[in-house]
């Protein structure tokens, strides 16, 4: 049975049903592993006993008679950012190529809690450091539509692994569109969750202000049931919120959808261009209007970003210090301890943020850089407040180009703008869903045969409002 075809309702119905077992799905995706894998690289690692264990454990609880999750028995794969008890968690980078969980990540818990079979961790740029996968410490990952080309980041491996059906679906992590520029280059929904709406205890930090865990599914009506399962309060991460209290405040259908005119700009490659007026017309036949909209700080977004982004990686990287992780050999003193252990362990794009992160929070540059970059981040989020005040959801690009080819953005400037449609996001704290033009069952995305995506941005904590309108626009 091809499983590939199934969503996870329809999953779940087949497994109730005894149409298949959890075994049985469970050794499709890690034979479809075994020979997609090597040409594709989106784990880091597979869990295949546990997998199994966990499998025949499932189908041993149907069999009793015990209440089956929704979830129950859905192979998923996980971003190596997230600690799983007693596994090897490195972030892509070598410096933690040893490091074990002590514990569940709390979204980890919540996918145990609800009976899915974990096949392994994926790859990612060091640290969730990156637009592309090509800057993890262990390897690339390939865009499963074309090995030429990059799957984007930071969370590729996670999005390669569904796109090319060596997972069912999958988490991943999004600090300036990890999640949702990834799932624009290979074709697949990724769902960005409001600041606080999911846990991030247990997740590597990389921006803390800015991180965010959040589904890689195939459609959105998976990613709304992934969403549900891992979303919610937690004692052990203070920014989350009950989110039962947040519901749409009109019908979809008579929502107004906002056109920000900063975001439709010339840079805009033409296949992307096309594909948003193929999103654009579909919504409209299904009865939504279109209001053009202004977020006039839009322009500096990825400055401000890459100021807070580089000030707190400076300080969450600190603990890495040689220490309480992996340490170098054949040292004798503290400072060599420090100057080993990190020169050795980070890879380039890590030092270079690293660098940039010490200097805007240097003593005559903090005002200047830090705190200014502050300021301008609550305009961003007051543009957004405005802009909500006329609409109900925005519609936007996601990424400004098709997925680029592998090396095409060797400068780092060029890389960091990749998040230019993405980043204003995660800076106000809002939702955002990235949808495929087409869905990953059409045969057609482009002239290049290559996905394009459009992303739907909500009021915060109004996750509802997206899903709402993406589970309309894939249904038509």
């Amino acid at each position: 049975m091809d499983f590939n075809n199934l969503t996870i309702r329809r999953f779940h119905e087949g497994l109730t049903q005894k149409l298949f077992s959890v075994v049985e799905a469970t050794t499709f995706f890690l034979d479809t592993i075994k020979k997609q894998d090597p040409h594709i690289h989106a784990y880091l690692s597979v869990r295949e006993d546990e997998a199994r264990a966990s499998a025949r454990e499932i189908d041993n609880n149907i069999k009793e008679g015990k209440e089956t999750p929704l979830l129950a028995g859905v192979p998923c794969a996980v971003k190596d950012n997230m600690l799983l008890e007693g596994e090897v968690t490195t972030a892509a980078s070598k410096i933690l190529k040893t490091y074990k969980g002590t514990y569940d990540a709390t979204t980890i818990k919540r996918l145990k809690n609800g009976s899915v079979v974990i096949l392994g961790k994926t790859n990612l740029d060091e640290f969730a450091m990156g637009a592309s996968t090509e800057n993890s410490g262990f390897f690339k990952t390939l865009n499963p539509w074309d090995s030429t080309r990059v799957p984007g980041g930071s969370s590729g491996g996670s999005v390669a692994a569904v796109a090319s059906g060596m997972a069912f679906a999958a988490l991943g992590s999004d600090t300036g569109g990890s999640i949702r520029q990834p799932s624009a280059f290979c074709g697949v929904v990724g769902l960005k969750p409001t600041y606080g709406a999911v846990s991030r205890f247990g997740l590597i930090a990389l921006a803390s202000s800015l991180d965010q865990i959040g589904p890689v599914t195939r459609t959105v009506e998976d990613a709304r049931i992934l969403f549900d399962t891992i979303k919610g309060k937690d004692g052990y991460d203070s920014t989350t919120v009950d989110l039962q209290n947040f519901k749409s405040s009109s019908s979809v259908k008579d929502f107004v959808i906002g056109i920000p005119k900063e975001y439709f700009i010339d840079g805009l490659d033409d296949e992307v261009k096309k594909g948003l007026e193929v999103a654009m017309e579909k919504l409209k036949k299904l009865g939504f209007k279109f209001k053009e909209i202004s977020l006039p700080h839009t322009k500096y977004a990825i400055s401000v970003y890459y100021i807070v982004l580089t000030a707190e990686v400076s300080t969450n990287l600190a603990r890495l210090d040689g220490v309480r992780y992996e340490r170098a050999r054949d040292v004798n003193t503290l400072s060599d301890v420090y100057m080993h252990t990190r020169g050795e362990g980070f890879g380039d794009e890590v030092k270079r943020r690293i660098l940039l992160g010490t200097f805007v929070l240097s003593s005559g540059y903090y005002d200047a850089y830090y705190t200014k970059a502050q300021k301008v981040r609550r305009l961003i989020q007051q543009d957004f407040d405005e802009a909500f005040k006329q609409v109900d959801v925005i519609f936007a690009p996601t990424t400004p180009t098709i997925a680029f080819k592998m090396g095409e953005k060797s400068d780092p400037l060029s890389m960091y703008l990749a998040d230019i449609f993405t980043c204003p996001i995660n800076l106000a704290g809002l939702p955002s869903l990235a949808v495929p033009v087409e869905s990953l069952f059409s045969a057609l995305y482009s002239p290049s045969h290559l996905p394009v995506g459009f992303q739907l941005i909500g009021k915060r904590f109004h996750e509802n409002d997206i899903l709402s309108v993406g589970e309309l626009y894939e249904k038509e």
